[in-house]
C-alpha cells in the first residue's frame, strides 16, 4: 500500500519552480534534486541571449530524475513575450486573431515552438483561449484572439496543434474563462457571476476545441464566480476543477495553476493553505515564480501529507497524470547542441508569416 511518507518524496513533482539568474546555482540544483521539482518557469530575468537560456535549460535537466523537467515559459507574444533578443518578434495575439485565418495562426504556433524548443523549452503557457467579451477588462484585451467565442477556438485550436508538431507542450488558459472579468488576479481576487448556461456557450467553446485538439494541460484562473461556487476562486474550487471541468466536461489532463503568487491568492488564502487546498480542489500542478515561495509551498504540502490534511491518494494521482504527460512528450531526452541554436531562431521565412499577419491587420 502506498504510504504517506512515499508521497512526501514525490510532492515536489507537483511543483514548477521560478528561479534567479542566469544559470543554476548550487542552491537552486539541490532544491530541484532533493525535492524532486517538477519543472521551472523562466522570465526575461532568467534570459540574456538564446545560447545563454540553451545552456540554462540543460543544466536545469541535469537536475532531472527518470523523466526530464518541465522547462517553461509564458510566451504568447506581444507584451508577454519573456525572451526578445535574437527571437522572432511576435504580433500580440488580437492581432493574429483579427486575421481570421486558423493557417497564419498555426504557421506562426509552429515557428513559436520552434524558436522554443531550439533553446530547450517544452512547456509554453500558450494559447490563451479566453474569449474577450468585457472591454473594460484589465488583463486579457489584446491577449485574447477575440469576442466570437466560435473565431477564438478555430484559432486555439490551430495554436495547439502548432505547438504539438514540434514536440512543445501548449496549455489552455484560463478556466473557466478570464475574458470577463474587470480586475487583474495579479493585484486582486476578480469576480464575476456570469451562469454557468452563458459559460456553456460562450466561455467554455474554446477550451473544449482545445481539448478536441488533442491539448493536454489546461491552467486554472484566479477568479471568484459566485454563480459556480461562492467561496472559492476556480483554482481551489472542488465543483470547478472536479464536478464541471473533469466531469462534465470530460477532461483528463492535466490541470496546473496559474501563478500561485498572485496577489489574488496571497492576499486572501496565504501562502501555506492555498498550495495544500489547490492540490484537495483538483489541480495537479502549481505554479510559482520565485524559488523561494515555492519552497515555502513544498514545505506545506508535505508537512500537510504528514499531518494527515492532504491524502496521499491526490499526490498518485496527480503525480501519475503528470507523468504520463512526460512520457508521451519526452520519448527521449536530448540536451541542446547550443552551436545550434542560431540555425532555428529569427529565420527570413519567420519574418514572412509575420507580415502576412501585419498586412491582413
Amino acid at each position: 500500500m502506498s504510504t504517506r511518507k512515499e508521497a512526501v518524496e514525490i510532492a515536489g513533482e507537483l511543483l514548477i519552480s521560478g528561479m534567479n539568474g542566469f544559470e543554476v546555482s548550487d542552491e537552486t540544483a539541490a532544491f530541484l534534486t532533493q525535492s524532486k521539482i517538477g519543472g521551472v518557469l523562466l522570465f526575461a530575468h532568467n534570459f540574456e541571449n538564446p545560447a545563454q537560456v540553451a545552456e540554462l535549460s540543460n543544466q536545469i535537466q541535469e537536475s532531472r530524475g527518470q523523466t526530464p523537467l518541465w522547462v517553461s515559459v509564458d510566451h504568447e507574444g506581444g507584451k508577454v513575450q519573456r525572451f526578445k533578443k535574437g527571437f522572432t518578434r511576435i504580433p500580440e495575439t488580437a492581432a493574429i486573431g483579427a486575421t481570421q485565418s486558423p493557417q497564419l495562426a498555426f504557421e506562426i504556433s509552429t515557428l513559436i515552438a520552434r524558436e522554443l524548443k531550439s533553446v530547450g523549452i517544452n512547456l509554453n503557457f500558450c494559447p490563451v483561449a479566453d474569449v474577450n467579451t468585457n472591454p473594460r477588462n484589465p488583463v486579457i484585451g489584446g491577449r485574447s484572439f477575440g469576442s466570437d467565442p466560435e473565431a477564438v477556438a478555430k484559432m486555439v485550436s490551430a495554436m495547439i496543434r502548432g505547438h504539438l508538431t514540434q514536440g512543445v507542450q501548449p496549455c489552455l488558459k484560463h478556466f473557466p474563462g478570464h475574458g470577463d472579468t474587470s480586475t487583474d488576479s495579479h493585484f486582486a481576487l476578480p469576480r464575476v457571476d456570469t451562469p454557468l448556461e452563458v459559460l456553456k456557450l460562450r466561455e467554455f467553446v474554446p477550451f473544449m476545441k482545445g481539448f478536441r485538439s488533442k491539448c493536454s494541460m489546461v491552467m486554472s484562473a484566479h477568479i471568484l464566480n459566485s454563480q459556480l461556487d461562492k467561496d472559492w476562486p476556480a483554482t481551489l474550487s472542488e465543483r470547478i476543477l472536479q464536478e464541471i471541468l473533469r466531469k462534465d466536461l470530460g477532461y483528463q489532463g492535466v490541470i496546473i495553476s496559474d501563478d500561485m503568487e498572485m496577489k489574488a491568492m496571497t492576499d486572501h488564502f496565504g501562502a501555506t493553505q492555498a498550495p495544500v487546498r489547490a492540490l484537495q480542489a483538483g489541480c495537479d500542478m502549481l505554479i510559482y515564480r520565485t524559488e523561494a515561495a515555492c519552497r515555502i509551498a513544498h514545505e506545506a504540502i508535505t508537512r500537510a501529507i504528514e499531518d494527515g490534511k492532504l491524502e496521499p491518494s491526490i499526490i498518485f494521482e496527480s503525480a501519475e497524470r503528470i507523468r504520463g504527460l512526460k512520457k508521451k512528450v519526452f520519448p527521449k531526452y536530448q540536451p541542446v547542441v547550443i552551436a545550434q541554436v542560431g540555425r532555428h531562431l529569427n529565420l527570413p521565412e519567420y519574418q514572412a508569416t509575420i507580415d502576412k499577419i501585419e498586412a491582413k491587420v
